[in-house]
């Protein structure tokens, strides 16, 4: 009998409505308008909409169910190889019911393949890892997510890795996760993420001589102009007027 991946989560809120965050985290940002776009350029009609971009903060013990079982056997695990569980879990959080480990880069290929091999851990698949940039968070922009999945037990956990903009490299996982071949080429391409040791880590969707990555925040929102097939395809500020 396998355990409910969400057993942690609380009581749902029903239909695609996430779960309400905890009060508290750290706020990296005060978001204005829909996009971000600054100097008039949002057309969406929500200019004056404000956000704060709070990312979730530490939890604390015991963080519920299965996750203490979870992080007991992983930190178990790594001071077996000799490896501080504090020198490479940055911090764990609890947030909407779903438990993450913030991974320092260096020892990230180290943690994987633990919780991957770990018979009380045997999470053996990675369905992928997404790119996230949060230019406000200083010193680690760029956020490299995992989301792994264990068939044994029945447990999703995931894994996030940072690095700053001007140090934009994370081991790859190729390695311990071969399936995460496109999609750390994928998070390359638009993020601008380098993950050492991928076997081919080249552009997968843009042209190979792309200038910039177009999925970071700080990347021009229009004004870039595309050629297609031979044809010049003018940028959209050029193409109409929302005045």
């Amino acid at each position: 009998m396998t355990e409910n991946p969400n057993a942690n989560g609380g009581e749902q809120n029903g239909g695609a409505v996430p779960a309400p965050r905890d009060t508290g985290g750290e706020v990296i940002r005060v978001r204005r308008g829909m996009f971000g776009a600054n100097n008039g350029g949002d057309t969406s009609g929500y200019g004056g909409l404000i956000r704060t971009i709070t990312l979730p903060g530490p939890a604390s013990r015991p963080y519920g169910g299965w996750f203490d079982e979870v992080a007991d056997e992983l930190e178990g695990a790594l001071e077996e190889q000799e490896l501080l569980p504090e020198n490479a879990i940055e911090r764990t959080v609890v947030d909407r019911g779903e438990l993450t480990f913030h991974i320092a880069r260096e020892h990230l290929v180290q943690v994987a393949r633990t919780l991957r091999d770990d018979p009380a851990l045997r999470f053996e698949l990675c369905t992928g890892v997404s790119g996230v940039h949060f230019p406000g968070d200083k010193g680690r922009e760029l956020h490299a997510v995992y989301h792994l999945r264990s068939l044994t037990h029945g447990r999703i956990i995931r894994l996030e890795v940072s690095a700053p903009d001007s140090d934009p490299h994370i081991p790859s996982l190729v390695e311990v996760y071969p399936t995460n071949d496109w999609h750390e080429r994928e998070a390359y391409d638009f993020f601008g993420i380098v993950f050492d040791g991928h076997p081919a880590l080249t552009r997968i969707m843009m042209p190979d001589d792309w200038q910039g990555f177009p999925q970071r925040k700080d990347y021009p929102l229009g004004g870039i102009a595309v050629e297609y097939k031979g044809a010049q395809i003018p940028a959209p500020d050029q193409r109409r007027s929302y005045s």
